[in-house]
C-alpha cells in the first residue's frame, strides 16, 4: 500500500509542481517514505512504460518550421555465390533518408536520398491533390509502370526485383542505365469508383524526359508518354496494364538529334488475402528494333500472420525473343521474417537456367532490413 501511495504521490507531484521523478524518489527515500529497492523498482517501471509508449506511437515530434515526417532504412546483404571467380560477401544494398510533408492541405511534397554506392536524389516532388480523382504530381519520381518497380524497396516481398523490371523499367540492366525506376516529369492521376473506400479504377498519366534521374533531357526535345491503368473488381483482386513510348539516350540519335525508340508495353495481376497472395507480370520491350519480353509469376503465404512468410517465384526473361536460345530463367524460393514493420531479416536461394550462359551461376542471398 505504501508503495503504490509512493507512486501515485511521485505522478501528481510531477504534473502540479514539475519536479523530475528522480527528485521525488529521492525526497521520499530521505523522509523513509519508501526504501531504495523499492524505489529503484519505481524506475524500472516507469522506464518500461515509456517504452511502450513510445514504441506505440506511429509519429514522432521533429523541431522545425512546419510538420514534417521523417523516416529511413539501410539493408545490408550478403551474397554467397556459386559461381567460379565471383567472390562472396557483404555490401550495403540500400541507406536511405526520406522527407515528406504538407504545405497546404492539397499540397504535399518528399524528398529522398540515397546514401549507398553513390550519394543520389532518389525522389524530389510536389503533389497537389485536387480530389480522390485527380492529383499533380510534379519533379522526379517513380515512372507510373509496373507493378513491381512501384513497390518500395523496403516492402518488396523479396530481396531482387524480377529480370524483366530491372532490363525494361529504369533499373539495373536497362538499356539507358540504373535510374532506380524513377525520371524527371509530371504525371496527374486518381482513383474513381470507390466501394467500401477502394478505388475500382486508378489512373496514371504522365510525360518524362526519358534521360534519368537528376539530369536534364539531353537526348532530345521529344518527351516520353506514360499510362497505367489498374481494375480492382473486389478488396484483395486487382488486374491491369502500363504503357510506355520514348526513346532512349544511352541510343545512337538520328539525323534530327531523336534517339531510337524505346518503347513498353506491360500487364499486371494480383490476389492479396491476409495470409496468402499470387502476383504476376508480363513486359514487353522495344529498343533499337531489338524485341525483349519476359514474365514472373510469385506467390506467398504467412505461416505466421504478419510475421513468418514462405515464398516462391518463376522468373523468365528474354533478350532477344527473335534469336533462339537468349532466354534466362530463375527459381527464386526463400522466406521473410518481419520482427516489426519497419525491420526484417530475408533469405533467398536463386537457381539460374541460362541459355546464354553455361556456367552455374545459383546463389544465396541474405538481407537484414533496419528502419526508422
Amino acid at each position: 500500500m505504501k508503495y503504490l501511495l509512493a507512486t501515485l504521490l511521485m505522478f501528481q507531484c510531477t504534473i502540479i509542481f514539475g519536479q523530475s521523478p528522480n527528485d521525488i524518489l529521492n525526497l521520499l527515500i530521505s523522509n523513509k517514505t519508501i526504501t531504495q529497492q523499492q524505489a529503484d523498482s519505481i524506475r524500472a517501471e516507469a522506464a518500461v512504460k515509456q517504452q511502450e509508449t513510445e514504441t506505440g506511437k506511429k509519429l514522432f515530434p521533429v523541431n522545425a518550421s512546419r510538420f514534417i515526417q521523417l523516416s529511413g532504412y539501410t539493408q545490408l546483404r550478403y551474397i554467397l555465390t556459386e559461381e567460379k571467380g565471383k567472390r562472396s560477401g557483404f555490401d550495403i544494398r540500400r541507406a536511405r533518408f526520406d522527407i515528406k510533408g504538407a504545405i497546404t492541405p492539397f499540397f504535399n511534397y518528399r524528398l529522398q536520398t540515397e546514401f549507398a554506392d553513390k550519394p543520389k536524389i532518389l525522389d524530389a516532388y510536389g503533389e497537389i491533390k485536387l480530389s480522390d480523382y485527380f492529383t499533380i504530381t510534379a519533379g522526379q519520381f517513380k515512372i507510373p509502370f509496373s507493378m513491381e518497380n512501384l513497390a518500395s524497396s523496403n516492402k518488396l516481398e523479396m530481396i531482387d526485383r524480377s529480370q524483366v523490371v530491372e532490363a525494361l523499367v529504369a533499373r539495373g540492366k536497362d538499356l539507358i542505365g540504373n535510374q532506380n525506376g524513377r525520371d524527371i516529369g509530371i504525371q496527374v492521376g486518381g482513383g474513381i469508383l470507390k466501394n467500401n473506400g477502394i478505388p475500382l479504377i486508378e489512373y496514371r498519366l504522365g510525360a518524362f524526359n526519358g534521360s534519368g534521374i537528376n539530369i536534364a533531357d539531353t537526348a532530345n526535345d521529344a518527351k516520353d508518354i506514360v499510362g497505367r491503368v489498374i481494375v480492382t473488381p473486389a478488396k484483395g483482386l486487382s488486374f491491369g496494364g502500363g504503357y510506355y513510348g520514348g526513346y532512349g539516350k544511352a541510343l545512337h540519335a538520328n539525323v534530327d538529334g531523336v534517339s531510337q525508340t524505346r518503347n513498353r508495353l506491360g500487364f499486371e495481376a494480383s490476389y492479396v488475402l491476409s495470409r496468402f497472395a499470387i502476383k504476376g507480370e508480363y513486359i514487353f520491350g522495344s529498343d533499337k528494333g531489338t524485341n525483349r519480353a519476359g514474365w514472373y509469376l510469385q506467390t506467398g503465404y504467412f505461416l505466421i500472420p504478419q510475421k513468418l512468410q514462405i515464398l516462391g517465384k518463376y522468373d523468365l526473361f528474354d533478350v532477344n525473343t527473335d534469336t533462339a536460345n537468349t532466354t534466362s530463367i530463375s527459381y527464386v524460393f526463400g522466406g521473410n521474417y518481419n520482427f516489426n514493420n519497419w525491420s526484417r531479416l530475408q533469405i533467398f536461394y536463386t537457381i539460374r537456367a541460362e541459355q546464354v550462359k553455361s556456367v552455374i551461376n545459383n546463389y544465396l542471398a541474405a538481407q537484414f532490413q533496419i528502419g526508422f
